[in-house]
């Protein structure tokens, strides 16, 4: 078993033994994250569902408020009559062709990609591709969409999309350990509030069994499942 440095005790040291709230995990993640980079702030949730179940699989986006902090490059798939408005909106990459052929022989750099319902069939064989990376569009998380210009917007500004895992776990990033401990703790409470809304009917008993933030390399906090609403 690897020993702990002084640092790495010093900040296990700080984590007590108990459940925080929001803003009191938000504030101590800040304050234990030690790394030389600005790291990501990450939210593991243990849900009481079983995702083999249809009706017990849950899936949704949520939008940001603070942003994800994160540059995120986004790839308009588009006909020529929208490549104006994916442009104007953000994208970083608009085309359609030209961006097939070379998803085709490999290329996946990109976080998000955007696209129109007459587009999908072209993006079917690509699905072997796309599917592992999680960059395949879905109507469901509003990435294939008419309103371009609005799911490029809505991307870049912080929305994203989770799916809880086979395990019963949800981890989204939501935030950087740079942002104010109140821009972190209303991205989380933001997630929170919207996976309660989620809750299948066929889920019974407690819903959210543990809540854990924590950021690249930084020991985990527990967040009071009872109170994460609390400011």
């Amino acid at each position: 078993m690897a020993r702990l440095t002084k640092k790495q005790k010093a900040v296990a040291g700080k984590v007590e033994d108990r459940a925080y709230t929001v803003a009191e995990a938000s504030a101590l993640i800040k304050e234990i994250s030690s790394t030389n980079f600005d790291p990501s702030v990450d939210l593991a949730v243990r849900l009481n569902v079983d995702p083999r179940k249809a009706n017990q699989m849950v899936r949704g986006v949520v939008t940001l408020p603070h942003g994800t902090g994160k540059d995120v490059k986004v790839l308009a798939l588009v006909t020529p009559d929208k490549e104006a408005e994916a442009t104007a909106a953000g994208a970083d990459f608009v085309g359609l062709d030209e961006y097939l052929d070379k998803i085709k022989g490999g290329w996946t750099d990109v976080d998000v990609i955007v696209t129109m319902p007459s587009v999908m069939g072209k993006l079917g064989p690509l699905g072997r591709v796309l599917g592992p990376r999680g960059l395949m569009p879905n109507p469901k998380t509003g990435t294939v969409t008419m309103d371009v210009a609005k799911a490029v917007s809505d991307v870049k500004a912080g929305k994203i999309d989770f799916k809880v895992e086979k395990n019963g776990i949800v981890h989204a990033a939501i935030g950087k350990a740079s942002f104010d401990a109140e821009k972190i703790a209303g991205n989380a409470r933001e997630l929170l509030t919207t996976l309660v809304k989620l809750k299948p009917q066929a889920a019974k008993g407690l819903y959210i069994k543990s809540i854990f933030m924590s950021s690249t390399m930084s020991p985990s906090v527990e967040i009071d499942t009872k109170r994460f609403t609390d400011q």
